[in-house]
């Protein structure tokens, strides 16, 4: 069984261990909100088993899930306040502060991370100045993962047994307080942050496994970046673009990178290997916003996209709707740039949209090739990934070859994978449907135009 416990749901599959092929699955809901009451998590958890026609079946079990969020546990295994979520932004002050007392550079170093509001670290150090008794109560801090892991194999508030809290190399290293050079905890940087140290989750190693209450076997887990590449079996060479309402674009690399700018973070993977990867805060909401301008629906979209030549006759869309992260501009709004009574159209507009898009997440590649990390295939996957304009565009921006899964629930997908592994003893070789594959078709003048816009408008945004 493999369980993708998400920022908006809960989802499971079940799955031949020989084949991988989903022989039943389940879902549950979350409730919105940057902050959380985890068991509203367990709970859904629960649910979803069920709805998955329960465990009696199954050998082994893994749990990815969002990554970052603070699970805060007083010494009775109680969760101490609400978790706060990666998208909780309330500790960007705290990120600042973190950087400036520690250095940018040595940060980095120490943990493949430059702090931002989204990691853990940073929320446990709003903790201790925004909410100091809730900080001294604090007896262990676990991932949203870890806890649920903890639970589902019998420990909690009946039975606080601290100790038992495990987790994955991927997860720990979006902590902030991990060293994916040493494989150890930074306890220096927790108690910089939490005011004292506390008891941390033990990090199993890629195949390493412990037991639920039944005696099954139970895989480390991963977040869910590193659940994702796991489900659509990326390896070293392979980088995943993922465009959902955020954008992620992450590789398998043999080698630790460090990025004191913070542009690429330095996450480990599931396997052993590691995961530098960059966000981008504008993806598919880009396509929803021009479809709506356009009065057309996704496929209506697509169709006026297709009709467009590539570079959209001169017409460039920089898509910072929302601000962006990557370059690191939270004050920026979007832009349309070379218009002329010639070249406004439908057309134009509908496939700038796409160009932009998928141009933002190009700069995401750059960024971890600078890096030293090769590039030698583009995984599509995201919802917007489906969109065949979107695949097509893809080729033309991206200088490697594009595929594209067919669609899947690719974390849950991942964390059977680890389980079934943890049951055998090794990465079971199971296959990945492709919907379609797009040979390179390089149109530099695409990103050339698309550079010079975007940098004239991150100026103009500094």
């Amino acid at each position: 069984m493999g369980v993708d416990s998400s920022t908006q749901s809960c989802k499971v599959v079940i799955v031949d261990v020989t084949t991988g092929a989903i022989v039943r699955s389940g879902r549950a809901s979350h409730p919105d909100g940057t902050s959380v009451d985890p068991e509203a998590w367990w709970s859904a958890l629960q649910s979803a088993i069920a709805d998955a026609g329960g465990l009696d079946d199954v050998a082994a079990w893994s749990i990815g899930g969002q990554q970052h969020g603070m699970v805060a546990l007083d010494a009775s295994g109680a969760v101490v306040r609400d978790a706060l979520l990666w998208n909780d932004t309330r500790s960007g002050p705290a990120a600042s502060d973190l950087t400036i007392e520690f250095g940018a550079e040595e940060l980095a170093q120490r943990t493949g991370l430059v702090p931002v509001a989204s990691f853990t670290i940073t929320k446990l150090r709003w903790l201790r100045d925004a909410e100091p008794d809730n900080a001294a109560r604090v007896a262990a801090v676990a991932l949203p993962h870890d806890w649920l892991t903890w639970r589902l194999r019998g420990f909690g508030p009946e039975n606080p047994n601290l100790d038992e809290l495990v987790t994955d190399r991927s997860d720990a290293s979006g902590t902030g307080y991990w060293n994916p050079e040493s494989g150890e905890y930074d306890r220096e940087l927790l108690a910089a942050a939490l005011g004292h140290d506390a008891v941390l989750p033990r990090v199993l190693g890629p195949l390493e496994w412990v037991t639920d209450a039944g005696g099954r076997r139970v895989g480390p887990g991963a977040g869910d970046n590193a659940g994702a590449a796991l489900g659509v079996g990326a390896t070293a060479g392979d980088v995943v673009v993922s465009i959902g309402t955020s954008g992620t674009v992450f590789a398998v690399s043999d080698t630790r990178t460090i990025d004191p700018t913070g542009t690429a973070a330095g996450f480990a993977d599931a396997t052993g290997r590691f995961l530098p990867l960059v966000a981008t805060l504008n993806a598919a909401r880009v396509l929803d916003a021009t479809a709506r301008l356009l009065g057309v629906d996704h496929d209506g979209l697509t169709q006026l996209a297709a009709a467009a030549e590539p570079g959209a006759g001169g017409v460039v869309l920089v898509p910072w709707f929302e601000g962006e992260r990557t370059p690191n501009l939270p004050a920026a709004r979007a832009s349309i740039d070379g218009l002329s009574l010639g070249n406004t159209t439908r057309e134009n507009l509908a496939r700038a949209a796409i160009e932009g898009m998928l141009a933002g997440l190009a700069t995401g590649l750059d960024a971890i090739r600078s890096l030293g990390v090769t590039a030698e295939r583009v995984l599509l996957v995201g919802g917007a990934a489906r969109n065949a304009a979107v695949a097509a565009v893809a080729a033309q921006v991206f200088d490697v070859p594009v595929a594209v899964p067919a669609p899947g629930e690719y974390v849950a997908q991942g964390a059977a994978r680890q389980a079934a592994a943890v049951l055998a003893g090794a990465w079971p070789d199971w296959a990945v449907a492709m919907d379609r594959d797009a040979a390179s078709d390089p149109r530099p003048e695409v990103r050339e135009r698309y550079d010079a816009v975007a940098a004239r408008r991150a100026e103009e945004a500094r």
